[in-house]
């Protein structure tokens, strides 16, 4: 399988605390992947890292069939390149209703004249209606975004950035401040999403993690502690000793 990202040697250093230390990582166009770790590990620097937010002293970032250099890039470059990334917390336009916040993210021409042209399409509609669908807010098409659960205005951010048509979807924390039924929601709405794009997902919550049902990587201290399933890391005496602090 040829990777869709390979992250090779990669190190970064803040006032003398190495974040990430000499990370290597790889990822398929179609795969699903985990990452866990404790506070600290490097999981949120490994994002930035591959969306262009911070820049390693070392290392390489190869994206795609051409094995671009995501380092040379700026982050506005690497997400029309096909990588989108969702924080924690949401971010949704809360006054619009949950149509116009998936309008609003299709992929388009942002170009002004195309912007200030723009007619909406029954083909748009139609996008909007599948993705509403996918994400299970077909139902909520006309309500505000500020009106939904938390667990909605979640899936609402994930609609937006399939919206978009990345090629990696990087994730955190989906699972935080949800309802158990809204976990169960979450990890099948993931794992449909990487049928047709590579997704990783960093999360704390190893029952959401059992339910994606995927490979996880364990990092600490900025490099790779075991990779594998999640039964075969937790069984990791190296993992075991992180995890308990022994």
């Amino acid at each position: 399988m040829t990777a869709l990202l390979e992250v090779s040697g990669v190190s970064v250093s803040f006032d003398g605390f190495r974040a990430i230390d000499n990370l290597s990582f790889e990822i398929g166009p179609r795969e699903l992947r985990a990452i866990i770790g404790p506070n600290g590990a490097g999981k949120t620097t490994f994002m930035d890292i591959v969306t262009g937010k911070t820049r390693p002293d070392t290392g390489r970032v190869l994206w795609g069939e051409r094995s671009v250099s995501l380092l040379r890039l700026s982050e506005a470059r690497i997400a029309r390149e096909g990588v989108g990334r969702k924080f924690q917390r949401p971010t949704v336009f809360e006054d619009q209703s949950v149509f116009d916040n998936l309008l609003m993210a299709l992929r388009k021409d942002r170009t002004p004249l195309a912007v200030l042209f723009y007619r909406q399409s029954a083909r748009d509609r139609a996008r909007i209606g599948e993705l509403a669908a996918e994400i299970g807010l077909k139902d909520q098409l006309y309500r505000k975004a500020g009106e939904l659960s938390h667990g909605q205005k979640q899936w609402l951010e994930i609609g937006m950035l399939l919206a978009q048509e990345p090629r990696l979807l990087l994730v955190d924390e989906p699972a935080a401040g949800m309802t158990l039924a809204e976990r169960a929601h979450t990890a099948e709405l993931l794992k449909e999403a990487a049928k047709t794009r590579a997704v990783v997902v960093v999360e704390h919550d190893m029952d959401f993690v059992r339910r994606l049902g995927c490979k996880v990587t364990v990092l600490h201290e900025g490099s790779v502690l075991a990779e594998g399933s999640l039964d075969h890391v937790t069984k990791n005496r190296q993992v075991i000793d992180v995890y308990l602090g022994r």
